[in-house]
């Protein structure tokens, strides 16, 4: 044998075969069919976290509108009790009406953040479920006032509980 023949026959062929190309596709698949449902998990935990965030802003928002009305500084509360007419009135404020804050309007939310398990295409305001002062806890319906806020969403949370509960 010529031994520049010799050298071709000797030397390693460059590259993959078809076999090894599948078995490392298939183990890929694998990975990625297993790395989905974490993916899914982490971005509905993310979701909870920001409902809650949500949730916490609302409620201390509308305490603080409470909080206010008792103190005499917001005019015109609903129906009596204190506590806002809407979520919009939150956030379009109220006139401060005691004589140190004359002229002046109180705030209580920037905007009204969205519940993130609802609609998106539906206004922020839409997106929760609100309760009156004058509902029962048991039986949770709106009413002249905003006593409290729950998600809209029938889903059920990563602990098993429902998120309209929360």
């Amino acid at each position: 044998m010529k031994p520049h023949l010799l050298r071709t026959a000797l030397r390693p062929s460059r590259g993959f075969t078809i076999i090894e190309l599948l078995v490392v596709m298939a183990v890929l698949g694998v990975l990625a069919a297993a790395v989905m449902p974490l993916g899914e998990t982490l971005v509905t935990a993310q979701k909870e976290r920001d409902l809650k965030a949500a949730l916490r802003e609302i409620r201390d928002a509308i305490d603080d509108y409470k909080r206010a009305a008792d103190r005499g500084a917001v005019a015109g509360a609903a129906a009596g009790n204190g506590y806002p007419a809407s979520l919009q009135a939150l956030v379009e404020g109220t006139p401060d009406t005691r004589p140190q804050g004359k002229g002046q309007m109180q705030y209580f939310l920037r905007q009204i953040p969205r519940d993130p398990f609802a609609d998106a295409r539906l206004p922020a305001e839409q997106t929760w479920s609100l309760r009156s002062y004058a509902s029962p806890p048991s039986k949770p319906s709106p009413g002249a006032d905003v006593y409290d806020v729950h998600s809209i969403s029938p889903a059920t949370g990563l602990d098993g509980s429902p998120y309209a509960s929360w």
